[in-house]
């Protein structure tokens, strides 16, 4: 017995192909307009969810990762930051650092371009498949202290402990007592051999011992980090946010 139109798109809600359902009228139009044999029609249809549920399935990741903007890799302009080559940016594009378990580091002053360089690796990561957190060391430090008592930090630290990469920007901006250097460890030991971890800091390594305060964990923690890494030094040359930097005066500055 024929269906109604109305009927083959609910029959197509149970079975959770909820994208296509709201398409049929759509791709059954097209089909009789172009002549789509049986087996063109499925292929379509079929496509189409496909499509769709990985395109939420981004958008998901996206949502879930934190990022504070939404800038690509595209935004970050090796002619202005020497450090890295276009050649060397397409090598992290590739990602094979990723599923080699290698790490990044990026250190230099504020504003040259390390969180936008993080943040558009992370977004094109998802875009390739893989679950990305970004998070900053002060909202870390925060959701691990107070992951025993709340649902959201527990939920936090679990998508952060699954993710495929964890970005933690500003490491080391300021010092740790000693349960919150020992909290840090933990993750990254959890972390280790499991995820990749972009890390931004205006400090040296040499540094985080005097902000971590306990030598001994400060080295329990480059060695995890350290293992497998690329330590990438921006230059100190005049800050990305001061070269872009948004004038109510429109082209002429305050000493003009």
């Amino acid at each position: 017995m024929s269906q109604s139109l109305e009927q083959l798109q609910q029959r197509l809600s149970s079975l959770r192909w909820s994208e296509s359902a709201a398409y049929l009228p759509t791709l059954i139009s097209q089909a009789e307009s172009e002549d789509w044999t049986y087996r063109m029609f499925v292929e379509h249809l079929s496509a189409y969810e496909q499509k769709r549920r990985d395109e939420k399935q981004i958008e998901k990741r996206l949502k879930w990762a934190g990022f504070p903007f939404y800038k690509t890799i595209d935004a970050f302009n090796v002619n202005e930051q020497q450090s890295l080559s276009k050649k060397q940016i397409n090598q992290l594009k590739e990602f094979t650092w990723i599923d080699q378990l290698y790490n990044l580091i990026l250190l230099g002053p504020t504003g040259v371009g390390k969180t936008l360089l993080s943040t558009g690796l992370g977004i094109e990561a998802i875009h390739r498949g893989y679950k990305v957190s970004f998070v900053s060391m002060g909202e870390l430090i925060h959701t691990l202290k107070t992951e025993e008592f709340t649902r959201k930090s527990q939920t936090r630290m679990k998508r952060i402990r699954d993710s495929h990469l964890v970005i933690i920007d500003d490491l080391m901006y300021m010092a740790m007592d000693t349960r919150e250097a020992n909290l840090f460890f933990h993750l990254i030991n959890d972390l280790y051999d499991r995820a990749s971890v972009i890390i931004t800091s205006n400090k040296s390594p040499k540094e985080w011992g005097e902000l971590l305060g306990d030598p001994g964990i400060t080295t329990a923690i480059l060695d995890r980090l350290i293992h497998r890494a690329e330590v990438i030094h921006f230059r100190e040359e005049e800050s990305y946010r001061m070269k872009h930097r948004s004038s109510i005066f429109g082209q002429e500055s305050v000493q003009n």
